[in-house]
């Protein structure tokens, strides 16, 4: 395995810090931190279900226009990202990310279950010796109920 070029005190292993974004994103989304899911994102274009979303406020204003928010500040949900395969082209500074998403959602009322499950395919370039995302494509292809999760799904607004 080659060694990248790291900022000084930065020994984290390129592979490793890619996962570690990619977890982040889970983390911050399960936290309802919407400033900081745009702040992660801020240099890359977002695609779900909708149009790409890119920059900043716009990736932030997306995820607080779509997920519901519960008095907790969170969405009660876990998203666990399995079988996740990183590539890293250490010369060119940039990284590809295939993984699985599963998501979970619990709620008084509503027992602990599976919403959702599909693929993140993602994209990321080393700037200034850090690990950015620069895209991530989210493919959702297992649909289970997300009324109390997607504000369009529950016909909030």
């Amino acid at each position: 395995m080659s060694t990248s070029p790291r900022t000084p005190g930065d020994r984290t292993p390129s592979h490793r810090a890619v996962e570690n974004l990619i977890a982040r994103y889970a983390e911050l989304v399960d936290d309802g931190d919407f400033g900081g899911l745009g702040e992660l994102l801020a240099d890359a274009v977002f695609t779900g279900s909708g149009e790409p979303v890119s920059g900043r406020d716009a990736i932030e204003k997306m995820f607080h226009d779509s997920l519901i928010v519960y008095a907790d500040g969170t969405p009660r949900t876990q998203h666990v990202t399995t079988n996740v395969a990183v590539e890293v082209d250490e010369e060119a500074g940039t990284a590809a990310a295939r993984s699985y998403v599963t998501v979970l959602q619990a709620l008084p009322g509503l027992p602990l279950q599976t919403i959702a499950g599909g693929r993140y395919h993602d994209r990321f370039e080393r700037r200034d010796g850090q690990w950015r995302f620069v895209e991530r494509r989210v493919r959702i292809n297992l649909v289970g109920d997300v009324s109390r999760h997607l504000r369009q799904a529950a016909g909030r607004d």
